[in-house]
């Protein structure tokens, strides 16, 4: 199985940056900065360092040939627990949602079929089962590896 790590940090704004740009303009700034590190991976750079007591920090950087230039810190601090849990549970639930959609979607459309063009539907059924029967014994295999 997998093992998903969640962290969930909220960023902490302080006066002591001596930023050039008001407060409303500040998630602009970063989506800037994200932007630079995307296009120009070679030049700039954006470091997540989290510490143990619960902080951390994202550091996006210049290298200006020469040396490496701090463009802007900003810290972070780690969530409580119950805003971590309620982010999770809104995720679960926005997936389990889609989830449900996309089913009963399939479920409409596989009516319709049945009802319009039955021997494709069973063709479709067919096909679905190789596919399932192939990836079972694949997923059979891969255990069998690890054990």
């Amino acid at each position: 199985s997998s093992i998903v790590l969640y962290l969930l940090y909220t960023l902490q704004v302080q006066d002591m940056q001596k930023l050039m740009v008001e407060f409303p303009d500040y998630p602009n700034v970063l989506i800037r900065m994200f932007n630079m590190c995307i296009k120009e991976p070679e030049t700039h750079l954006a470091v997540f360092v989290i510490e143990r007591e619960g902080l951390a920090r994202l550091d996006f950087i210049q290298n200006m040939e020469y040396k490496f230039v701090e463009l802007l810190s900003c810290n972070f601090v780690m969530s409580p627990e119950d805003v971590v849990r309620q982010h999770i549970g809104f995720r679960y639930n926005t997936v389990k949602s889609r989830l449900s959609l996309v089913t009963a979607r399939l479920q409409d459309l596989e009516s319709l079929i049945k009802v319009k063009n039955p021997s494709l539907l069973l063709q479709i059924n067919k096909a679905q089962q190789g596919k399932d029967k192939a990836n079972s014994s694949t997923m059979s295999s891969r255990s069998k590896a690890f054990t």
